[in-house]
């Protein structure tokens, strides 16, 4: 059975759990980082280098990296679903994790550490602020793309709205001020509207 190390609050955690159960995997989690620790440790460093979560044991291989295990689970038993047969569809698809890597997850890491893990007396509310804005430009670039789409590469889910789509539940969740993106509520509706979207990315942030 798969193992994922890695605490479920973390949102590169979120994505892999999220990615298996709606390709209806089973797996066992254990709690590592953050307030449970343990990846700073010889043994997890020895599967992990960077001590950062999670890190996955499945098919006798080691993976680390969140979008590389997402892509190797769907690649392995999604095929025609999460992962589509037609290669520019797929090519679509793996655009959008990169995007969601080089241009919306910085501004989103600013937005989360500055508010959910950073004491209020200790906040910089201008890189705050400045991150808001930014984000949601590029919140806007996916709402216009998602104009005649139900997801990111066409008509059904794939691992293109995985990343995006779990950061998207803190940007609607610690943002209140956000430019209008029809497009964006719809997409995001429909992923609510998902038991494993609600199981694992719409949990209290911490």
């Amino acid at each position: 059975m798969m193992k994922i190390l890695g605490r479920n609050n973390s949102v590169n955690v979120i994505k892999v759990l999220w990615c298996a159960t709606e390709l209806g995997l089973e797996f066992e989690r254990t709690d590592v980082g953050g307030a449970f620790g343990g990846n700073d440790q010889p043994e997890y460093l020895e599967k992990n280098p960077m001590g950062r979560v999670p890190t996955v044991e499945v098919d006798g291989h080691i993976l680390w990296e969140s979008q590389a295990i997402v892509r190797y689970l769907a690649a392995k038993h999604g095929i025609g679903t999460l992962m589509p047969e037609d290669l520019g569809k797929r090519a679509k698809s793996d655009l959008w994790m990169d995007w969601y890597t080089a241009h919306l997850h910085p501004s989103m890491t600013t937005i989360f550490w500055g508010l959910v893990r950073t004491p209020e007396a200790e906040r910089n509310n201008d890189a705050i602020e400045a991150a808001k804005v930014e984000a949601g430009q590029m919140w806007s670039i996916l709402d216009q793309h998602l104009a005649g789409r139900e997801y990111v590469a066409g008509d059904s889910l794939t691992i293109g709205d995985i990343p995006v789509g779990a950061a998207a539940f803190r940007y609607y969740t610690l943002v209140e001020e956000r430019p209008d993106m029809p497009n964006l509520d719809r997409w995001y509706a429909s992923l609510g509207a998902r038991p494993a979207y609600k199981t694992h990315a719409m949990n209290p942030l911490s």
